[in-house]
């Protein structure tokens, strides 16, 4: 199997909190760079950069407004993130391990409380 380029790979692209805020909003429906650019605390050209990795590995399309040729308009495209959510999936093994032995640790807490609460 041929490397995957960084730019074209879909891990590489949700590794960036960025990038992952404007999936998050892209989730809601179909955004202008400039909405897009508005929630973030940084210059539209750099929201741009960010969008053209999400769009390099294919998490995003982009099209142009019908109202208006000059301005871009962002869709996700959410079937590469497959192989993303895949990979994490393999790790829900150790979440719930990790939040049933939490469950027993706050059930045992709570039972050594009463028997102290018994006593007093």
């Amino acid at each position: 199997m041929p490397p995957v380029r960084a730019n074209t790979d879909p891990f590489h692209a949700v590794s960036d909190p960025t990038r992952r805020a404007l999936l998050d909003r892209l989730r809601l429906g179909a955004a202008p760079v400039t909405e897009l650019a508005a929630g973030f605390d940084m210059s539209r050209p750099a929201v741009s950069r960010h969008l053209r990795v999400l769009r390099e590995a294919r998490l995003v399309r982009e099209r142009r407004s019908a109202h208006d040729a000059r301005q871009r308009v962002y869709q996700i495209t959410p079937m590469p993130l497959r192989d993303v959510a895949q990979w994490a999936q393999s790790y829900e093994l150790f979440w719930h391990g990790g939040l049933a032995r939490l469950k027993t640790h706050v059930e045992k807490g709570a039972r050594t409380r009463a028997r102290e609460n018994k006593l007093s």
